[in-house]
């Protein structure tokens, strides 16, 4: 769980992934075409990729990925993502967060 928290506070914005997972993909480049440049973590690619993914599940993310961080919060998975979008509170959320300035 420290090690979740310290990699959530480096970045804006973080994105838990899999490299084959495609709503992962859809989340990636959602973040992309706003210009934010997240710090992404391929859970299947990364040392202790599978220790991180159940600390995740411990968080309540279910599925466990895509997960979102932004600002050090958790938002969620690609559900939690959309509806923000949907609701127009995403791209405030990462202007607040300091993710993105225009």
């Amino acid at each position: 769980m420290d090690r979740v928290t310290k990699m959530v506070s480096e970045k804006p914005v973080v994105i838990f992934s899999r490299s084959s997972c495609c709503m992962c993909h859809t989340i990636k480049t959602l973040f992309c075409d706003f210009g934010v440049n997240p710090a992404v973590y391929e859970l299947d690619e990364i040392n202790r990729g599978r220790e991180i993914e159940q600390a995740l599940s411990v968080l309540g993310c279910s599925p466990t990925v895509p997960v979102v961080f932004i600002g050090g919060e958790l938002v969620g998975g690609a559900n939690e993502v959309m509806s923000l979008h949907l609701k127009r509170s995403l791209i405030p959320m990462l202007k607040r967060a300091g993710a993105i300035w225009v």
